[in-house]
């Protein structure tokens, strides 16, 4: 059974740096591209970070570029979000998922993750 458990959220402080983990069972994660998403209270879910499964090519929205960096460990099966200067508009539900295509992963991914909360407050 394909399963992603995500882990590393919590209440963090403005500023903070957290790093989500999204670690992969029953599947290789080799030759997947991932994702971030996160959604917020009343908020439509949004495409955060996306990392392909060949070369590594990355993709950031723009509210997160430059603050968050995507890199996975396939020895690990694990693909990690490292979150800087969190600001309390971060706050959301942080998701992974996956897909075999790069171009879908963040549109439409066969694979998602249960979530993990991150709350960004003082």
């Amino acid at each position: 059974q394909l399963q992603f458990v995500e882990s590393g959220g919590g209440l963090v402080q403005p500023g903070g740096s957290p790093r989500l983990s999204c670690a992969a069972s029953g599947f290789t994660l080799d030759y997947y591209a991932i994702g971030w998403f996160r959604q917020a209270p009343g908020k439509e879910r949004e495409g955060v970070s996306c990392i392909g499964s060949s070369d590594g090519s990355t993709y950031y929205a723009d509210s997160v570029k430059g603050r968050f960096t995507i890199s996975r460990d396939n020895a690990k099966n694990t693909v990690y979000l490292q979150m800087n200067s969190l600001k309390p508009e971060d706050t959301a539900v942080y998701y992974c998922a996956a897909d075999r295509s790069y171009t879908i992963v963040l549109h439409s991914p066969d694979y998602w993750g249960q979530g993990t909360q991150v709350t960004v407050s003082s």
